[in-house]
């Protein structure tokens, strides 16, 4: 089965395509070296290009009570923050690093409304350095999940796409008041990023550092206790 390529990744495809055409043919016709190599490495780009632009199905164990991964992923930070932008509250964060190789197609980890954004232009920082959740260009998005849920009540659950060094643009296609369900695409960051999930104590936390997680699948949170 062909994984689907997303549309915002056709002009760079085409682009390493043209390079990788013309410069293997330019190393036929004139045998330099330096054209070989140049040849190799822009068929190399091409091929990455390609996986990073991939945008594969997904199947989302959709639940009101779980958390899913918004990102593909490592998770490189676990800790408890007070978030005061949206939850006002202590709550737990949750790092996942994306590298060049992983999906980067993110996803809503629960069904409900999009009550909060903000983007803030920042700096290029590493995305694995703890200084890019404060520094860097990135976007915070707040959902509320919809309290009809099985009857629960309301909850709110936070996620910022954070770009990196090599990211330059983060792209989001949902807005403020947009309903959403869970697992459901709501953006992506181009070329290598970092994504934080913050969510409230009453949901008990399913992943430890280290491990990796698929967006739209992997359960990060499991609620054990409703807010009241």
């Amino acid at each position: 089965m062909i994984t689907p390529i997303r549309k915002e990744g056709r002009l760079y495809i085409i682009a390493t395509l043209v390079a990788a055409t013309l410069l293997s043919g330019s190393s036929i016709i004139y045998p330099f070296l330096t054209l070989r190599i140049f040849a190799l490495v822009s068929w190399v780009l091409f091929l990455l290009v390609i996986n990073f632009f991939r945008d594969p199905e997904r199947k989302t164990p959709v639940d009101a009570a779980n958390i899913i991964s918004p990102a593909d992923g490592k998770i490189i930070d676990i800790r408890k923050v007070t978030e005061d932008n949206f939850l006002h509250r202590e709550v737990t964060r949750v790092s996942i690093f994306m590298s060049v190789f992983d999906v980067h197609v993110n996803r809503s980890p629960v069904k409900g409304v999009i009550d909060y954004v903000h983007y803030n232009k920042g700096l290029y920082l590493p995305a694995y350095r703890e200084k890019a959740s404060l520094d860097n260009e990135q976007m915070t998005i707040g959902f509320t999940r919809s309290p009809k849920e099985n009857g629960q009540k309301e909850l709110k659950v936070m996620i910022r796409l954070i770009a990196g060094l090599i990211a330059r643009r983060i792209l989001v296609w949902k807005g403020l008041q947009d309903e959403v369900q869970q697992g459901e695409r709501i953006g992506m960051i181009k070329f290598g990023s970092r994504v934080e999930v913050y969510f409230p104590q009453e949901v008990e936390l399913c992943v430890k550092e280290g491990n990796r997680v698929k967006a739209g699948e992997t359960i990060i949170g499991k609620i054990k206790v409703l807010p009241s």
